[in-house]
């Protein structure tokens, strides 16, 4: 099989992969005491991916751990990546989707690089398709609360072969309209775990219920 086709391949077998499991758990700020039991309660509740924020104090560790401890059993990737330097620092720890609030295109080219998944940000259909032909894998449409549903299913009109995934305002209640518009993939920040309110055992049960929630709605 020619070199090309086999990247393809994968390329296509990621984003089924992301289809299939479309929440994406967004931690910021995670506590290296607690990320283990944090990430342990959401794979639980069914969360097959989780965004580790880059801006977060030694955050190349803290995926290492997350990476040693659950292996290829959890897709682990780095958010808030605003620059190919820290792209690479992330991914040499064990990255394996790259999102970003923007886009830089040299980002994108480390992402590609190494073999990692892009997601950069993006608003406007000009910014979209720039993303798109500049390698991204996904383009995040980012902040979605502010144009909504509606926003996705026009901008996925004339574009429809670009995968987006949404983040900015997603909750329980309204993430179905956003996938049904055409989103691919939700990411969801707060409103599912926020690692400041995770201290006990009773959090960390609250979390995968919370998770199971988001996970079992979305299973069709």
């Amino acid at each position: 099989m020619p070199i090309w086709s086999r990247e393809v391949e994968t390329f296509m077998l990621t984003i089924e992969d992301v289809r299939k499991n479309p929440v994406v758990a967004v931690i910021r700020h995670a506590a290296p005491e607690t990320i283990i039991d944090t990430v342990r309660a959401l794979r639980e509740g069914g969360i097959h991916s989780i965004e580790l924020t880059a801006e977060t104090r030694g955050i190349a560790g803290i995926i290492e751990s997350v990476r040693n401890e659950f292996g290829d059993n959890l897709n682990i990737g780095a958010g808030t990546v605003l620059d190919p330097e820290t792209a690479k620092e992330v991914i040499s720890a064990g990255a394996e989707f790259i999102v970003s609030p923007t886009m830089n295109t040299e980002t994108i080219k480390v992402t590609k690089r190494y073999g990692k998944l892009a997601i950069p940000g993006a608003l406007t259909p000009t910014e979209i398709l720039t993303a798109y032909e500049h390698g991204a894998d996904i383009v995040k449409v980012f902040p979605a609360s502010m144009f909504g549903p509606s926003y996705i299913k026009n901008v996925h009109g004339p574009l429809p072969q670009i995968p987006l995934m949404v983040t900015g305002g997603i909750t329980l209640d309204n993430m179905e309209e956003y996938i049904k518009a055409g989103s691919v993939a939700v990411g969801v920040g707060s409103n599912l775990a926020d690692p400041r309110k995770l201290h006990s055992e009773e959090d960390f049960k609250a979390l995968r219920e919370k998770a199971m929630s988001f996970t079992e709605k979305l299973a069709y």
